[in-house]
Order: C-alpha cells, then sequence, then structure tokens
C-alpha cells in the first residue's frame, strides 16, 4: 500500500500538465455526452433507413444510455484496481469500435446490439476520467473548478448534439454521427497514453458482481416495461415477468448491499443531504433532456417537416445558451457554492416546459426560440452543481464512486426520459401522426415542467447549514481523519 501511496504522490504533475491531464479528460467526455444527444436529430433517418417502429427508436437511444448506466460503478471499481489509464484507454478504444460498427449497421437490431457496445467503452470513461481529476488536482478550491469545468462539458457537448447531428446527417447521411467519434476518440487515446499518468486506488474496493446483476436486471427490465408495454399489451405474459423481475431487482438491491463490506453502491453516501440531492436531481435534469430531444426531433422534422440541418439549426438557441451557462456555472459553483446555479436551472426547465405545453403544429417561432433558449440556460446551469454536490467532501478514494453514482443518475434519467416521455405521448396521439403529435406532447411538456419545479425544490433545500452538515458527517464517517482536514 505505502508503495502505491509513495506512487500517486510522485506522479502529482504541476499546474501545466494537470490542465493538459482536465481537457484530456474533458475531450472523452465531450464524445460520449455528444453521442447522447446526436443520434436524437438522426431519428427519423433511421427510422426511414431501417424501418424502425417508434419503440425501436427509443431502444437506439436507451440501449446506450442503459448500459453506460449499468456499467459506471463498476468500471470505476476496476479502473481503481487494474489502473486508471489503462482502463481509459480501453474505454476509449472499445467507444471507437463500437461507432464503426454503428456506422455500418445494416438493421434495427445489430444497431441498438452496437450502440450497447459503445456504452461498454464509454462506461470506462467518465468515472474513470472523473477518478484522475480528483487525484491530479488535490488542493481544494481547484478540485472544486476543475469539477466545474467538467460538469460544463457534459452540458455543453449535450446541447451541440442535435445542432452537430443536423448538419452531418444532412450533409452525409447518419452513419457519419457515428464516424465523427473515431478520429476524437483515437486522439485522445493517444493523448491520454503521452501525458496522463498511471494511479490506482491505495485500496482497490471489491467488485460486487451480485449487485451489479441486480442493477442491471433494474434497469433494463423497468426500461423495457415501459417501452414495449403499450406495443404487448401491459398484462402480457413478457411484460408482468419483466415488471416482476424489475421489483425483485429493487427490492433486493439495498437489502444486498447493506449485507456486504464493499457494496457497488455505498447506502451511506445517501446520508448526506447534497449527495441525496445531486441524484434525485441529475435524473429529473436528464430526464427533461432526454424527453425534450425525443420530442421535439420528431416534432421538427415529422410534424413540420424540417431536415436534419434545419432541426438542428432550430436547437441554436439551447446550445447557444448552454455555452454561455455552463462555464459559468461551473465558476459560480467554485467561488461560491451550487444554490444559485439550482435555483436557476430548475426555475428555466419549468419556465420552459410550461411554454411549450402550448405547443401547436404552426406554433410561432418567437415561442420556439424563448422556450429553447430557457432549456438551454437550465440544462448548462445544472450540470456543475450536479457534480461539484455529489464529490465535494468526499475522501479521494471515495470520489470517484460518488461521480460515478452521480454519472449513472444522469443515464438513468435519460434513459427514463425516452422512455417514459416517449411512450407516454406516442400513445397518446390521436389520428395521424403530423396533426395529433403537438397536442399529444402537451402531457411530456407538462412532465418536464414539474421535473423543473423539483430541480427547484431540491436547490433550496439541499444548499442549507443543515444539508451541509449532513454530508460533513458522512464524510467523517467515510474517513474519520477528514475531519481533521478543509472540507473542498
Amino acid at each position: 500500500m505505502a508503495s502505491v501511496l509513495t506512487q500517486e504522490v510522485q506522479a502529482s504533475p504541476g499546474r501545466r500538465r494537470r490542465l493538459l491531464i482536465l481537457a484530456i479528460c474533458c475531450l472523452s467526455l465531450f464524445i460520449v455526452g455528444l453521442d447522447n444527444t446526436v443520434v436524437n436529430i438522426a431519428l427519423p433517418s433511421i427510422q426511414r433507413d431501417l424501418h424502425a417502429p417508434a419503440s425501436g427508436l427509443q431502444w437506439i437511444i436507451d440501449a446506450y444510455t442503459l448500459v453506460l448506466a449499468s456499467l459506471l460503478m463498476l468500471s470505476g471499481s476496476v479502473a481503481d484496481r487494474l489502473g486508471r489509464k489503462r482502463v481509459f484507454q480501453t474505454g476509449l478504444l472499445l467507444f471507437v469500435l463500437g461507432s464503426l460498427l454503428c456506422s455500418l449497421a445494416p438493421n434495427l437490431e445489430l444497431l441498438v446490439a452496437f450502440r450497447a457496445l459503445q456504452a461498454v467503452g464509454g462506461s470506462m470513461l467518465n468515472p474513470v476520467a472523473m477518478s484522475i481529476i480528483t487525484n491530479t488536482f488535490t488542493e481544494p478550491r481547484e478540485r472544486a473548478q476543475a469539477i466545474g469545468v467538467w460538469g460544463g462539458v457534459v452540458g455543453l457537448s449535450m446541447a451541440l448534439g442535435p445542432l452537430i447531428g443536423g448538419f452531418l446527417v444532412d450533409v452525409a447521411g447518419w452513419p457519419s454521427i457515428f464516424l465523427i467519434n473515431i478520429p476524437v476518440g483515437l486522439v485522445a487515446c493517444a493523448l491520454t497514453f503521452r501525458y496522463v499518468p498511471e494511479s490506482r486506488a491505495p485500496r482497490p474496493r471489491r467488485l460486487d458482481p451480485v449487485g451489479q446483476v441486480l442493477i442491471v436486471l433494474l434497469l433494463g427490465s423497468g426500461t423495457a416495461v415501459i417501452i414495449e408495454g403499450p406495443g404487448r399489451g401491459w398484462t402480457s405474459p413478457v411484460i408482468l415477468l419483466l415488471g416482476a423481475l424489475a421489483l425483485l431487482a429493487l427490492l433486493l438491491l439495498p437489502w444486498w448491499e447493506r449485507r456486504i463490506a464493499e457494496p457497488l453502491i455505498d447506502l451511506r453516501f445517501f446520508r448526506s443531504v447534497p449527495f441525496s440531492g445531486a441524484t434525485v436531481t441529475a435524473v429529473c435534469a436528464f430526464s427533461a433532456l432526454g424527453g425534450f430531444l425525443f420530442l421535439n426531433a420528431l416534432y421538427l422534422q415529422d410534424v413540420r417537416h424540417y431536415s436534419p440541418v434545419e432541426a438542428g439549426l432550430w436547437t441554436l438557441p439551447m446550445a447557444a445558451m448552454t455555452l454561455v451557462s455552463a462555464p459559468f456555472s461551473g465558476r459560480i459553483v467554485g467561488r461560491r457554492g451550487p444554490r444559485l446555479p439550482l435555483l436557476v436551472a430548475g426555475t428555466a426547465l419549468a419556465a420552459s416546459g410550461l411554454l411549450l405545453t402550448r405547443l401547436a403544429t404552426d406554433s410561432p417561432t418567437a415561442l420556439l426560440l424563448l422556450a429553447y433558449a430557457l432549456f438551454g440556460l437550465g440544462f448548462g446551469m445544472v450540470n456543475a452543481p450536479i457534480t461539484n454536490s455529489a464529490v465535494s467532501g468526499m475522501p479521494s478514494a471515495q470520489a470517484g464512486v460518488a461521480a460515478a453514482v452521480a454519472s449513472t443518475s444522469r443515464q438513468v434519467g435519460q434513459s427514463l426520459g425516452v422512455a417514459v416521455i416517449g411512450t407516454v405521448v406516442t400513445t397518446a396521439i390521436v389520428g395521424p401522426f403530423t396533426t395529433g403529435f403537438a397536442v399529444a406532447s402537451h402531457v411530456g411538456w407538462w412532465i418536464v415542467t414539474g421535473l423543473g419545479l423539483v430541480i427547484l425544490l431540491l436547490g433550496l433545500v439541499t444548499t442549507t447549514p443543515w444539508a451541509a452538515r449532513t454530508a460533513a458527517e458522512v464524510a467523517t464517517r467515510l474517513d474519520p481523519e477528514r475531519s481533521r482536514r478543509p472540507v473542498g
């Protein structure tokens, strides 16, 4: 153990090298986040080329986000044991391979399978990169600022997805949205090999295969029930079996995690109000994002008949506001804490959803642009406080796991947003899709409004002195030595 600790101390780089490592980690995050949203704008083109039903479109998105959500914490634990740099590079190569195969997929089933392979690689990037960052930036204030940049990149990559995807689909077809990942991924892999030092946890956490299987069953079966239920029938044997599996996994998971010494999800984390709030905020914000992108891709292209590039340009106000607000939010969090960004985020997301509850086939330009800009403002503001609240105050050895829980919550949220909002809206359509979609989407926009209000409430509750005390108590339980050091 002493030799490993010495290795990490000696590997501590200078400031310029630290900033370069942060840039490399953010580059990997950018392509993973971009892939979360760039595919949405291509859904109508994929639907036409591969003859995919509405549920198939949902699976193209959720196969990626569900596998990410299922494996993030496992990948973080494996990286702590085998070496963060090694696992990070492996993830980049798998992501590149999955992207190449997606671009060549001849049918819906293979595209969904290759999206899952992409996600296996992506799961090795986000939590591992966060572990690299938290072990590179050891000074609390500098670490908070680095995490703020990290959180800002999450929002920026996802906001730019529809814009970049629209241009690529219009110019080169939907396979190009996957091909763009290949050169970026290879460059990131080469830079990692050259500049990122290897590191491991002083005492790697044991693997939890039972907990991992339960998480896969819970997320996979639960999402399958939501997506396939309307088509197969809620009382069909397959749906009832999947529902029973999801319920059983939901009941067994906390029971099992309390019984083992080193669980996949340390339930003690959730005694920290800021950490629990960050987890719920991530689910709400990314559920709103998943629903927003899914509904808008179909509305702009199938209802208003815009081309992919035109649909991407319509989301430019969202991307622009995220571009401005995400780094600004990171700076505010680093200097003043997460309260103000959370309040702004919740208010803006709720206002955007409320405006879109009036959506019609011929809604005025001003309504759409204002709603998109408000959504971009809210989404840009929310990411930095999510990551900061999840990681700040945690011991370095636990920071990667805490970040993985936050990242998992993001992916779970996006999966739920696509599954729940997509299913609720598509089953509510009356008559032809072109004329019935806008009215049917109102229920989805009311859900987005409610999610924004929940974020606003959490921003008020989780940033109080009482909440800070709960975080300090959890940090002390996890690492008694922490009580003698300043909390970042």
